[in-house]
């Protein structure tokens, strides 16, 4: 063996020792940055999702300022996945995380009138333990008139305070002009068809101010649909109004050319909603108000 061989035989194991070593290196080092970078990711998600939504924390109260239990909260627009039905508690809150945006409270219970608080969210940095406070007080309903008991298949329209509702039976109602629309049902996924009346055209025989009677003070009305069963839900009185909404809400009392059944004589159609949370069955009553 020449010297030089002897020499290399001796810095060979050296040699591929560094070179192992560098290999570990990048190898750690590129674990290193795919972790760093799923961090990152991850972090940024988590962002995301607090800032998504914010606490706020409704407070239903009476004139006297004592809290209101089980008051009923119903939140306009409804989000995506949000709860039907939210209660206050013994003392008058209820706890809820909206998106940003703007939206109405339709306070109800028994023995008060129904209020609307129209509010905003705005999607807060850094501590989200301080919820936004909505403070809604009720007043008490007037119960010195004696109560009006209807027929139990009629509809009943108020839209006028001054005058008296507008009483109609389901013979008033065929009698009426009627259009058919289709609208997408989201609990049968399928497109249906249905015959009825505009809800503009109802509101209008009640002296409702739409089409050409409505004014911007119009904008601060809605409208309250009611079930038999007690279910209400709110459309703000723009979204029944052709001039300013191109969705046809009607009453519908017909459905694919039957009668509705089980959810008639009347059940309320909205067909721009992706959910069909405010078509109301069995509509018995539909009162023009207005947010104060």
């Amino acid at each position: 063996m020449t010297r030089w061989a002897a020499i290399s035989a001796v810095r060979l194991p050296d040699s591929t020792r560094l070179t192992r070593h560098a290999f570990a290196m990048r190898t750690i080092n590129a674990r290193l940055g795919m972790l760093a970078a799923m961090l990152l990711v991850m972090a940024f998600f988590l962002s995301a999702q607090q800032e998504k939504t914010s606490g706020v924390e409704v407070v239903v109260i009476d004139q006297a300022g004592a809290g209101i239990a089980q008051a009923q909260i119903e939140v306009v627009p409804r989000p995506e996945n949000f709860p039907q039905k939210i209660k206050t508690d013994d003392k008058g809150h209820a706890s809820l995380r909206l998106n940003s945006g703007e939206y109405a409270l339709s306070i109800s219970v028994q023995g008060f009138t129904t209020a609307v608080q129209p509010f905003m969210v705005s999607n807060r940095r850094g501590d989200d333990s301080i919820a936004q406070e909505v403070k809604v007080t009720l007043k008490i309903a007037d119960t010195g008139s004696p109560t009006i008991i209807y027929p139990p298949d009629s509809l009943v329209l108020a839209g006028d305070p001054y005058r008296a509702p507008v009483v109609l039976s389901p013979a008033d109602f065929r009698a009426l002009p009627h259009i058919t629309i289709k609208a997408h049902n989201g609990h049968t996924n399928a497109e249906e068809s249905y015959s009825g009346v505009l809800l503009e055209t109802l509101l209008a025989k009640a002296n409702a101010p739409v089409g050409n009677e409505f004014r911007k003070e119009a904008l601060r009305s809605y409208v309250l649909a009611s079930g038999a069963d007690g279910y209400s839900v709110l459309l703000s009185l723009a979204e029944i109004d052709s001039a300013f909404h191109a969705g046809q809400v009607i009453v519908a009392d017909t459905r694919t050319g039957l009668p509705l059944g089980k959810y008639g004589p009347f059940q309320l159609i909205v067909p721009g909603d992706s959910r069909p949370a405010r078509w109301v069955h069995n509509l018995n009553s539909i009162r023009l108000q207005q947010a104060q």
